[in-house]
Order: C-alpha cells, then sequence, then structure tokens
C-alpha cells in the first residue's frame, strides 16, 4: 500500500499527529469497548430540551433477547413525524446507541422527525445476521405501533455509519424480501459491505492507511461471520455486496472519503444500485479518511459533511413538491 499521507485534507491533518491505530484482535475487544466509552463524548453535552428520549424495549426477532433502543421526539408537538432508523459505527464489536445522540437530537429537532437508535448486539458474541435482525425487530415495532407513536409509517428511512450502515444497507434488503415494512432512503455513510474487502485485488492501492485498516477490516469480519470472509457462500443480510438483486430497494445515500478503505465497495454497490433502477445519490470527498467527521466536528470540510446527509434525509422524509407543468 502507498503512503497517503500527502493526501489527507489539510483541515484532518491534526488527526495525523494522534495515535489512530487500533488493536482489533478478539482478545483486545473488552479493553477496545472501554476506550470506545472514554472517548464518547457526555451525552450531558448534547442534550437538548426541545427534545423527548425515552428508552424503550422490544422482543427481539426468533426467540432472540429484547432490543433496546432510544426513541427522541421533537417537544411540544402534536404532529405526525416521519422516522429515521439509526444504527451507530464501532466494527460490530464496540459503540454504543447513547454516543450517537450527538447527531440524533439534532435530526430529532430540526429536520424534525422521531429517531429510533437501535443498540444491537456487538460481535464476537453475536454473529451475523444478529445485528441485522435487531434493526429490524425495531424497524417492523415502529410501523405496526405507528398510531401510539405518531409516525406516518409512509415515511421511514434507515441509516447509520460504517457497521451502522452495513446493517442498514441489510435491513434495506431485509425490509424489500418481507415486503412488509417500506423504506424511503437508506442512508449509507462509509458503509462496510462486503467481506471479499479482506481478499487481496478488492482495494485500491491509496486507500485504507489511516483509523481504519485492512487488518481491522480482516478482524472485524472474521468476528462478525461464522464463515471464513470471501468465501461462496456468505449471504446478503450477512455481507450486502453479496445481493444478486438489488431492484426494489430503497433509494440510497452513499457518502465515502477517497482515503477510506471502504470507497471501492461503496462505488460498486452504488453503480450496481443504478444498474438495478434505484435513485442513487453518491459523495466521494476528497482527502477524506475514516470517520473523520465524528471525531473532528468543526473543520468546515467536517460540518459539511455533517450538514450533506443531514440535508439527504430531510429532503427524502420530506421531499419537495412537484413544481413541474
Amino acid at each position: 500500500m502507498k503512503s497517503t499521507r500527502h493526501l489527507v485534507h489539510p483541515q484532518l491533518q491534526i488527526l495525523l499527529e494522534q495515535d489512530l491505530t487500533l488493536d482489533t484482535r478478539e482478545e483486545n475487544i473488552g479493553a477496545l469497548r472501554d476506550n470506545f466509552r472514554e472517548v464518547s463524548p457526555d451525552p450531558a453535552t448534547f442534550m437538548r430540551d426541545d427534545v423527548i428520549l425515552e428508552e424503550r424495549h422490544v422482543p427481539g426477532l426468533n426467540g432472540a433477547p429484547d432490543v433496546r433502543f432510544f426513541l427522541y421526539r421533537p417537544k411540544d408537538t402534536e404532529t405526525v413525524l416521519p422516522v429515521f432508523l439509526h444504527l451507530h459505527g464501532g466494527g460490530h464489536f464496540a459503540g454504543d446507541a447513547e454516543s450517537a445522540g450527538l447527531q440524533n437530537f439534532p435530526f430529532a429537532a430540526e429536520i424534525p422527525c422521531v429517531v429510533a437508535s437501535v443498540d444491537y448486539r456487538l460481535t464476537p458474541e453475536t454473529k451475523a445476521p444478529g445485528s441485522v435482525e435487531d434493526g429490524y425487530a425495531v424497524l417492523e415495532y415502529l410501523f405496526d405501533n405507528a398510531t401510539e407513536l405518531s409516525i406516518d409509517k409512509s415515511r421511514i428511512a434507515v441509516g447509520g455509519e460504517s457497521a451502522g450502515a452495513h446493517i442498514a444497507a441489510s435491513l434495506a434488503l431485509m425490509a424489500r424480501d418481507k415486503r412488509k415494512v417500506p423504506l424511503v432512503h437508506q442512508q449509507l455513510i462509509y458503509p462496510m459491505l462486503d467481506d471479499r474487502t479482506v481478499t487481496d485485488g478488492h482495494q485500491l492501492d491509496y486507500t485504507g492507511e489511516f483509523i481504519w485498516t485492512r487488518q481491522n477490516n480482516r478482524d472485524a469480519w472474521n468476528m462478525l461471520l461464522t464463515k471464513v470472509p470471501g468465501s461462496a457462500d456468505v449471504n446478503a443480510y450477512e455481507a450486502p455486496a453479496r445481493a444478486t438483486d438489488l431492484e426494489g430497494v430503497a433509494p440510497a445515500y452513499i457518502w465515502v472519503g477517497q482515503l477510506d478503505l471502504f470507497v471501492e465497495e461503496c462505488l460498486d454497490y452504488a453503480r450496481r444500485l443504478m444498474a438495478a433502477g434505484v435513485p442513487t445519490e453518491l459523495h466521494v470527498q476528497p482527502g477524506f479518511i475514516h470517520g473523520a467527521e465524528l471525531v473532528l466536528r468543526d473543520p468546515p470540510v467536517c460540518q459539511r459533511a455533517l450538514q450533506e446527509r443531514f440535508n439527504a434525509l430531510k429532503s427524502a422524509l420530506y421531499p419537495p413538491a412537484d413544481t413541474m407543468d
């Protein structure tokens, strides 16, 4: 792999002064989870008085444990609102729904919408597609209880970052296949889509040097799957890029950095979505590395990235009126 340090956006260069390595061996997962919790912002710093936050639990699918999730709703509104089901990132082995409040509070208040943030089961304790089934259990609950929750069941979106975007993409496939919950949008932020990325020949030379590396990706897929990554029998709910038919899935918004390890699989997935007739918007940000905007939120390039996905979600949940004659 070639060095990409000189290609990192100037506003992100400060990240390169930090130790960005992650020891993602299975025996280190406990320590990594502790570290994620330590560096996550204190929820007290992003709570908002104009949003009601509620913790709920729903039964898991097929006898799985109950699924915990957080429901965000704008205060002082009787309006029936669209809903955004959010899945946090963390390589499938770390992260939690609480930390996602940093973006979910403003989403709820300013779009406005109901946000459901899922605390799905993690690896290596739970293998694929356990996390996807957790997400679907919450999705179905929202749909079935739309009247009680004042949710517009015709305006439901799913989305997430990295591993969470992987789950969101799989949920879009599952929702299409089950033919019960219609989705208007899938928001995939540098999604982890393809287990074959751990094999040779599925990566660009100038990707994956910082934050999320080839070794991190290999470790994550090994913990997620019950099969060897790259095997012929990996299915679409385990790795969305394995879907042979993408026709009829929800319109997609994909955002990825040029230097992100996942850029190649994102490009390919977007191409295949478009070939299947799925409305697809793709953003590739020059000089961007994996998750940079969640670590450094203040630089203008990070603010723009966050605003772009906010705008995409708002447009999907509140489509502009057709002004054509």
